[in-house]
């Protein structure tokens, strides 16, 4: 009888869980996502109401693409001139002929625009921990259209953080740990 219970209660943990996860990642099938090899990296939209981390976010990304070596990241100077180039009206959301014109400009096989969400300390009673969530989407510039999207969020406040308090991981932490899980997003699907 204890069995039986056991294993329906695992049984219903596990469709409970699998239920629970969403999809976060799109990938274009009919993409040949080896043909890029330039990419630019417009500055993310800021959904928190914290300064400039959307700089701090695209900063680590950034880096951490370039250091993927998969990839050329067009230096952020470079896109703020193609941006002023074009006269880009929303780089977080532009329009396909916007990401055509930039592309060529900017002489780039592919654009990535982005947000984050959430950043910083959230709470939860007595309970505090730091967290982020980011969006990015991969336009490829000669139709324009999305070829890959992610998103991510990572941080938060967990059962240690409830029992022992602590705070969490550090803000340049998470931060990293999501930059990682978006590249992995994009380069495994």
């Amino acid at each position: 009888m204890w069995l039986k219970k056991i294993i329906l209660s695992v049984i219903l943990a596990l469709l409970t869980a699998c239920a629970a996860s969403p999809l976060s990642t799109y990938h274009d099938t009919e993409m040949d996502f080896g043909s890029i090899q330039t990419v630019a990296v417009l500055p993310f939209a800021n959904l928190t109401g914290h300064t400039r981390v959307e700089e701090r976010v695209r900063d680590v990304f950034m880096n951490m693409l370039l250091a993927t070596a998969s990839l050329y990241v067009i230096p952020p100077g470079e896109v703020a001139r193609g941006i002023s180039r074009v006269q880009l009206v929303d780089s977080a959301a532009p329009s396909a002929e916007e990401v055509q014109k930039l592309g060529v400009a900017l002489s780039a096989d592919a654009v990535i625009s982005g947000v984050v969400r959430e950043y910083g300390e959230v709470r939860s009673g007595t309970a505090a921990s730091n967290v982020i969530s980011i969006g990015l989407q991969l336009m490829e510039v000669q139709t324009g259209r999305v070829i890959w999207s992610g998103s991510t969020t990572k941080g938060g406040i967990n059962m240690q953080d409830r029992l022992l308090g602590g705070g969490g991981q550090p803000m340049n932490d998470i931060t990293e740990e999501a930059v990682l899980d978006l590249i992995h997003q994009l380069f495994n699907s």
